[in-house]
């Protein structure tokens, strides 16, 4: 494990963190209520499981993703978007329980964002070694509403960056039931994931899972 997984223990960084305008950091904001998450998702994917997408050029996933709600962020040969249907199934996408809406408008709200209505939640599971680039969320129709994104499970390195690729980005431990909340002059600043270091977690054992909440359509 490189240095950087240690970079300041979680009981000495403060609760909520801005990281820049419009960009918050909440700190185990999710955990009181991570068991009942857990176990809605556990119904989500029993609907609709993970499986590892593609992208247009053909390079397959490391995290291993599904959807819940209105619309599932889906890619392919044909490109990035958000649809109705799972293409792995052919059926809707499963409905985004009550637990995991909750959640994210509250988080919202406590980052600045009020009437905050996700309508897509991504659900990314990432096992040792996965990562995710740096890229901008821009697919989303809506893109007045902020991007709220709930960590459960192993810690791992969020890469926070600005609104061009080649901007330095911040590097932040992200611990089980942290939550990110950004939109506004932040709402395409880059991020991404740095692969996800070899460990156990009491609750999801060798795994992270990340909810990401959107307005898509």
């Amino acid at each position: 494990m490189t240095s950087d997984m240690f970079d300041g223990q979680p009981s000495m960084l403060p609760e909520q963190q801005q990281l820049a305008e419009g960009a918050m950091l909440l700190r185990g904001f999710a955990r009181e209520t991570d068991q009942q998450l857990i176990a809605a998702l556990d119904e989500v994917i029993a609907q609709a499981p993970f499986h590892h997408m593609t992208t247009p050029g053909g390079f397959v996933m490391s995290v291993a993703m599904t959807n819940c709600g209105q619309a599932g962020w889906v890619t392919d040969s044909k490109g990035y978007r958000y649809q109705a249907i799972d293409p792995q199934s052919g059926l809707t996408w499963p409905a985004m329980p009550k637990v995991l809406f909750d959640l994210a408008t509250r988080a919202a709200l406590q980052a600045g964002y009020a009437n905050f209505i996700p309508d897509a939640c991504l659900v990314n599971c990432y096992e040792p070694g996965a990562r995710m680039s740096l890229h901008q969320d821009k697919n989303e129709q809506d893109v007045a509403a902020p991007i709220v994104s709930v960590s459960l499970g192993l810690p791992a390195i969020f890469l926070f960056g600005g609104s061009q690729r080649s901007d330095r980005p911040q590097r932040l431990r992200l611990e089980h039931g942290d939550v990110v909340v950004w939109g506004g002059p932040a709402r395409f600043n880059f991020h991404g994931v740095a692969p996800l270091a070899d460990g156990y977690h009491d609750v999801l054992g060798r795994k992270r899972i990340n909810l990401t909440f959107r307005k898509a359509l």
